[in-house]
């Protein structure tokens, strides 16, 4: 615990004023079997929206009300939101976290200047409030926000040119994850949001920052390198997408595209091939000036890499610490809740195509009152991985040693082997193979839990939960528990939404959206009241066109999950994916990243032509500093002060 003048700093999230995001209690409903309805899909049968699922959403007390009017598709190069609400520009890329430097036009930065700004690309956030008079604070807090890679066209004045050490650290700089102090401060008939400069709890936590390996894959010979013979110490995350938070207030970031960074060999071995590890595999060229990043000089560092890390964002002085009992894969995020004995739960997807929903569930239970014993929830449990069956149901399949085929006869040597190789674990017990797994929400009243699928075109066989080929617009499926209970080992599932564009000449194509049309749904968040935000995640390289060109610039929605409508309430400028979203206790601040604004195809810049794609946000907010289009974290409130949406 510290102590900031009168304001009482700690990690507790849960409070007596309903904040609810991560309670995941269950209602303990039970659902009736659903019936499989037969839509314009061809001879796939589509399990969607049973009349159970929405009586017992509604008997749950939902709330679904909107209290906006949705906006039209937008194709400009500037963020709208709904009429009644207002924008504020916050945090951008190359900000400074602290007391650091400022930003430079012409991305002249230094990589020792970097390391104390704002990383590149902001992707998952949250929002942690500080307790003032024994409440928590909806108007001072701190904010974890991610950044997932980098577009060195647009980090270095001259791009990748003349390709160095320096630029190598910058790059490296640039990505992890921001802790930055936040506060709502100013008149009251126009208060605005402000970074806390300086602050005892800022830092930047990057791709070369010190971190301890946990769990049994610790010290696994594959996850030993000449220098960490002990194979528990690890310098940096990256590639960090989505996140979870866990009810004793630390911040988990996921590695996702981490084979990105690894120069692989011209012949990789079957457990490289499996996670992508190739020769030149995204143009990163790490390996150059960084041995770690060069498989064939050091073939065990990538094993370090595709993890959910733990960070403490109250103590600046925290090792961030990698997870390995919940596996290695490209983790999209890691949605927290409790079973109903108090056992921790936490839903992860591997955000690539053909890849799997996967859940951990601990050994020890969270005792709120007990801050003893929390560093083994994350460390002592069982991984699963999700099978979907055409009946509507599904299992929970155990990925652990000696169960389920998974031994030394399958070539499992260990616990540890089965957790390093995730996906060949999850191949060998026949899980299904699912359109891009991206975030999962747990919906705070009844405990149902929703995943997006982005989408698949390589998909040539539809199955029951992935029931388009060439999936393009993807789709969102939810599930609930046996018994309303998050570690139970079965669920019943159906499909939420097919995305589409309802005047697709294509039936298949046209999704069963009731309301406002999107594609390649991606971020999932749950607001108090228990209405789903989407946000969207259309590649730059099919934006506006094709079977795009009529859905506009990416954007976000809110769906009322018991009737299924969907509105929009967000439009994003040019090339932008829509990202982040969180929320003050009180509902009455949201926070969204507005992440790659001008992504060309390919994610590389020209750094002769920064401005090409887009001028966001120099363009609408005159206060930033322009040159680039930059990453930046936003604020939504509304005019009248209330709660943002409803």
């Amino acid at each position: 615990m510290k102590l900031i003048n009168k304001y009482t700093v700690t990690g507790m999230l849960n409070s007596d004023d309903g904040f609810t995001e991560l309670s995941g209690q269950s209602s303990g409903l039970t659902i009736t079997r659903r019936r499989l309805l037969q839509i314009g899909l061809g001879s796939a049968a589509l399990p969607f929206l049973a009349s159970s699922w929405a009586t017992a959403l509604a008997a749950a007390g939902v709330r679904a009300d909107f209290g906006f009017k949705p906006l039209p598709v937008s194709t400009d190069d500037r963020l709208h939101v709904a009429e009644g609400c207002t924008l504020q520009l916050l945090y951008a890329w190359g900000d400074p976290v602290s007391a650091g430097p400022a930003f430079r036009a012409d991305a002249g930065n230094s990589a020792a200047e970097q390391a104390e700004q704002a990383g590149m690309h902001h992707d998952g956030m949250h929002f942690f409030p500080l307790r003032i008079d024994g409440r928590p604070s909806s108007t001072r807090g701190l904010l974890c926000v991610n950044h997932e890679y980098t577009d060195e066209g647009l980090l270095h004045p001259d791009g990748a040119a003349d390709w160095s050490h320096e630029k190598t650290l910058k790059s490296q700089n640039a990505h992890g994850v921001s802790v930055i102090e936040v506060e709502l401060a100013g008149p009251a008939d126009g208060p605005r949001w402000r970074v806390v400069r300086p602050s005892p709890h800022a830092r930047r936590i990057t791709a070369r920052t010190p971190m301890r390996i946990d769990g049994p894959a610790a010290g696994a010979a594959a996850m030993c390198t000449r220098d960490d013979r002990r194979g528990n110490v690890v310098f940096g995350t990256l590639a960090n997408c989505a996140m979870g938070v866990t009810p004793w207030g630390t911040y988990l970031t996921c590695e996702e595209n981490f084979d990105s960074y690894f120069n692989g060999l011209a012949q990789p071995t079957p457990a490289q091939k499996r996670y992508g590890i190739r020769q030149r595999a995204a143009g990163y060229r790490w390996h150059e000036h960084d041995s770690r990043f060069d498989v064939a000089s050091e073939p065990n560092e990538a094993n370090r890499f595709g993890w959910v890390v733990e960070i403490d964002p109250w103590n600046p002085d925290s090792v961030p610490v990698k997870h390995t009992a919940l596996g290695r894969c490209k983790h999209e995020g890691a949605t927290v809740t409790l079973a109903g004995d108090g056992r921790v739960v936490v839903y992860m997807g591997d955000d690539e195509q053909f890849e799997y929903l996967y859940k951990y569930v601990s050994r020890d239970r969270y005792d709120a009152a007990r801050p003893t014993g929390r560093e083994r929830l994350l460390s002592v449990g069982t991984l699963h991985v999700a099978r979907f069956d055409g009946d509507g149901r599904g299992r929970w399949l155990a990925l652990v040693h000696g169960q389920n085929g998974l031994d030394t006869g399958a070539g499992f040597a260990d616990q540890a082997d089965i957790l390093i190789r995730t996906r060949a674990a999850a191949d060998l017990v026949g899980a299904t193979k699912m359109d891009r797994p991206e975030w999962i929400a747990v919906q705070p009243q009844t405990g149902e839990v929703y995943c997006a699928l982005t989408g698949n075109s390589r998909r040539l066989t539809a199955d029951a939960a992935n029931p388009r080929p060439a999936n393009v617009f993807g789709h969102i499926i939810r599930w609930r528990e046996q018994g309303g209970d998050a570690a139970a080992t079965s669920f019943d599932w159906d499909v939420f939404v097919l995305a589409g564009d309802a005047q697709d000449a294509d039936p298949a194509r046209r999704g069963n959206i009731r309301g406002d049309d999107f594609a390649c749904p991606d971020g999932l968040w749950f607001d108090q009241r228990g209405r789903l935000w989407i946000q969207t995640d259309v590649p730059g390289s099919l934006l506006d066109r094709g079977a795009h060109a009529r859905l506009g610039n990416n954007q976000m929605l809110v769906a009322d999950v018991v009737s299924g409508e969907i509105r929009r309430f967000l439009t994003g400028p040019k090339g932008c994916e829509i990202t982040g979203l969180c929320a003050t206790p009180d509902g009455r601040n949201l926070f969204v990243n507005i992440q790659h604004p001008g992504e060309v195809a390919g994610g590389r810049s020209q750094p002769g032509r920064p401005l090409a794609g887009s001028g966001w946000p120099a363009n609408q907010f005159s206060e930033v500093t322009g040159g680039r289009p930059r990453s930046a974290t936003v604020v939504i409130r509304r005019h009248d002060g209330g709660v943002v949406g409803a």
